[in-house]
């Protein structure tokens, strides 16, 4: 097999072996399982082409890179204790990167990204939906969970 420059996260050593290769879900990485020459430690890294940047335009009007990892872990929060694999989280994820990405701008509204999960998680898991949307909708009182639940129940 062949032997690359990443990093083993246990050792630090600079040479590791991919021991095996597979595309991910949506085809748009790669996952591979590396064994560190150095500790003989495995560990996975993944492969992804690299996009031009996404700026995230805050409500307070400010710029920020896209990061998927952000992304991930708020997903994460709201689907903690909940029967949702990691699996269909970075799935998700996966596929709210790739329409981003489709739109071909190079700035996209942080309220487009809160309202492409929240349509997302009503499918995947409704509490996991009730809590994102209690957070990304800044629920000041019972009245805004109230009024979501009941917006659930009417679709």
């Amino acid at each position: 097999m062949e032997v690359v420059s990443v990093r083993c996260p246990f050792c630090q050593e600079a040479d590791s072996r991919v021991i095996d290769s597979r595309s991910c879900e949506d085809g748009s990485s790669i996952r591979r399982r590396r064994e560190c020459v150095a500790c003989k430690r495995r560990f996975t890294s993944y492969e992804r082409v690299e996009e031009r940047p996404l700026l995230v335009v805050k409500k307070n009007g400010t710029r920020e890179q896209f990061d998927r990892d952000k992304l991930l872990n708020g997903i994460g929060r709201a689907c903690e204790k909940r029967p949702v694999s990691i699996e269909a989280i970075e799935h998700m994820v996966s596929q709210i990167e790739a329409e981003l990405r489709d739109r071909n701008e190079r700035e996209v509204s942080s309220m487009i990204i809160g309202e492409m999960v929240m349509d997302k998680l009503r499918d995947l898991d409704e509490v996991a939906y009730v809590r994102f949307a209690s957070v990304y909708r800044q629920f000041t009182d019972l009245n805004g969970f109230i009024n979501t639940i009941d917006q659930m129940k009417q679709k």
